[in-house]
């Protein structure tokens, strides 16, 4: 066990909302805390502030008073850096630029014993940069907690280029010990969670961008259908406008402009405008008292058909057919001449597919109306559907109706290739399988973080054990056909997993 005990001195420098919480986490863990802010006074105020917040969590019944008493007499105020002398480990939580954060760990290195280890909670530079002016490089590592940092489990541990194994050993056995869930990454952009969650921020921006939808409709569709705890729209604004586009920006820059990692414009227009998000008052959406809830686009109830017909397998979607069964309506098997991809036929004639990266528009088979992936088709209470330009409006309300009678509300939005929540997941399934294959986290630990730091309902890798590599590779390979340019192409890893997968069912 190489963990640091809890009765040696942890410093935090940074009296923010961020370093608030990871001082009041190494308190509760039982390690003396010393907090530093360069600004006077305001580590006195956020010691108080922490007092506060452990007072409220005994009110609750949360925390024992006696470990709160203890935790409060263990905190110290520091008004100096020279103060920190005696720390085992110190956590910076500044601002978020690299000239500030190199500044202070030179400064500390005058101050700190050598065998003091040193980390950044950087969320988007680089780790090998931060240490890149230390005398002793290899004692840096990343330790990035997600806000707030006393509720949040998941810690990305990230190793420098320079960062010595034992170091980046001794920080994750720490946020262990500290009751945390580490997951070690490597020093590249955006670490795991901020790397591969960019579709989830990007995919619902280019839809608004194409006005295929408003943002209080995606934020439903990817919430109701998707399954996903909040909404991009609904979480930027809650973030900051400003936070989540500097860091799309960030890895974008870092990445040398792949577009892959393309920010949006749309969002830029929106922090250039003042319009940050909730921290004032308005973001994508209005906030404040008398501030109106956002409303997505829900259509009115719609007469079911009696019957569909069923064309080969729905795919993901297979579970429809037998909650079609269930609902009453009579389900009738018929097979289409050179017709692979399954489907289900409208009584007036219209095919209902789920979507696979085309667009509903132009279908070589006659109208259609595509409908959007669902994670779980049973649970899920918004379905979105894509009628193409060609679909008679009488086969549209029969398919509002079906869903309706399936208990489903339903947001009809505009045919875009991929629709919402399909081609969101294709994306994160492929960032992961790229990350994975380029050594920046294990398959598992990417799963993990991703639950654990954003909510998601599942990891991408386990969709991808779903859905099929196959799957996200045809989806894929079908967006980049119809958005070309690379943003969408399958990444190598996982055209190779697909290619693999495929060998081993043929043998």
């Amino acid at each position: 066990m190489t963990a640091i005990g809890p009765g040696r001195v942890v410093a935090v420098v940074g009296s923010g909302t961020m370093g608030q919480g990871i001082a009041q986490v190494a308190l509760v863990a039982g390690h003396p805390v010393r907090l530093h802010d360069a600004v006077p006074g305001l580590a006195g105020r956020a010691a108080a502030a922490i007092a506060g917040r452990l007072d409220r969590l005994v009110a609750k019944g949360r925390l024992d008073a006696a470990v709160r008493d203890a935790a409060t007499a263990r905190l110290f105020p520091a008004a100096d850096l020279a103060e920190l002398s005696d720390a085992a480990l110190v956590i910076e939580a500044v601002l978020e630029e690299l000239s500030v954060k190199r500044e202070l760990f030179a400064a500390l290195e005058d101050v700190v014993a050598e065998d003091c280890l040193l980390a950044t909670n950087t969320s988007s530079l680089s780790v090998t940069a931060v240490a890149g002016a230390l005398r002793l490089p290899g004692r840096l590592v990343g330790t990035h907690f997600f806000n707030p940092a006393p509720l949040l489990p998941l810690v990305e541990v990230v190793g420098g280029h320079a960062s010595d194994p034992d170091a980046v050993t001794r920080a994750y056995e720490t946020m262990a010990a500290w009751g945390k869930t580490p997951v070690r990454c490597a020093d590249t952009p955006g670490f795991v969670v901020n790397r591969v969650a960019r579709p989830f921020y990007a995919e619902a921006l280019r839809v608004y961008e194409e006005r295929a939808a408003d943002p209080a409709t995606i934020d439903a569709v990817l919430r109701e259908c998707g399954g996903f705890r909040m909404g991009p729209f609904e979480l930027t604004d809650l973030i900051g406008q400003d936070v989540n586009e500097a860091v799309t920006r960030s890895v974008w820059e870092s990445f040398f402009h792949d577009p892959k990692f393309t920010p949006s414009l749309a969002q830029r227009r929106l922090v250039e405008s003042g319009r940050l998000g909730r921290k004032t008052g308005r973001g994508w959406f209005p906030y404040g008292e008398g501030a109106a809830a956002p409303v997505p686009r829900t259509e009115e109830p719609c007469e079911a058909p009696e019957t569909v017909g069923l064309h080969a397998r729905l795919g993901p979607a297979a579970v429809l057919r037998e909650m079609i069964e269930e609902a009453g309506i009579k389900v009738t098997r018929d097979r289409t001449p050179h017709v692979s991809e399954g489907f289900l036929a409208l009584p007036g004639g219209t095919s209902l597919r789920l979507t696979d990266g085309t667009s509903a528009t132009g279908d070589p088979f006659g109208p259609a109306i595509h409908f959007d992936l669902s994670l779980d088709y049973r649970s899920c209470t918004r379905v979105a559907l894509a009628p193409g330009d060609d679909v008679d409006p009488a086969d549209l309300r029969a398919a509002v109706g079906l869903f309706q009678r399936l208990g489903k509300r339903v947001s009809v939005v505009d045919d875009v290739p991929g629709m919402i929540v399909g081609r969101t997941v294709a994306l994160l399934i492929d960032f992961a399988c790229d990350a994975a294959a380029r050594g920046v986290a294990g398959a598992e630990d990417i799963d993990t973080a991703m639950k654990l730091g954003v909510n998601y309902p599942g990891g991408p890798g386990e969709w991808c054990d779903r859905l099929t590599s196959e799957w996200a590779r045809c989806f894929l390979s079908t967006l980049d056909g119809a958005y070309p340019g690379g943003r969408y192409a399958p990444s190598s890893a996982l055209t190779r997993r697909a290619d693999t997968e495929a060998k081993q069912g043929r043998s």
